[in-house]
């Protein structure tokens, strides 16, 4: 694979369900974001290598601001670096819609700004390409 495959975007939508909230005020645990971000590198690998690849590592995780049961996150993934086996990816997860039980048990709203819930740098290895064929 070449450097064509910088600035390569996937992203990813998801309800947060209540049955994931592990804290007071229906917290969501920051384990929970960096497993939506595995989703995204998967499917970043398999655009770039038709490979499901592996995850390697994360780096510079910040938790920025707190997930809540009810929330609609937005990840993103974006490939910063392509090597020959390994491609690194900068992660945002938004969230877009918050539930708002304050107004009522099922309502919710669509944010006017998304709130940037966290941030990582990931690395994730695939394959090595097959030799070249004369």
């Amino acid at each position: 694979m070449t450097g064509s495959l910088e600035g390569l975007t996937v992203t990813h939508r998801r309800y947060v369900p209540y049955a994931h909230a592990h804290y007071a005020g229906n917290l969501v645990d920051g384990a929970y974001v960096l497993s939506l971000f595995g989703d995204v590198a998967t499917e970043v690998c398999i655009r770039t290598d038709n490979d499901e690849g592996l995850f390697a590592s994360y780096s510079d995780v910040q938790f920025r601001a707190p997930l809540r049961a009810g929330d609609v996150v937005e990840m993103t993934g974006t490939v910063t670096r392509v090597g020959r086996r390994s491609r690194t990816i900068d992660f945002e997860a938004r969230v877009v819609c918050r539930g708002r039980p304050d107004k009522g048990e099922s309502a919710a709203e669509v944010l006017a700004e998304p709130v940037i819930v966290a941030t990582a740098t990931g690395t994730v290895v695939v394959p090595a390409p097959p030799p070249a064929q004369l």
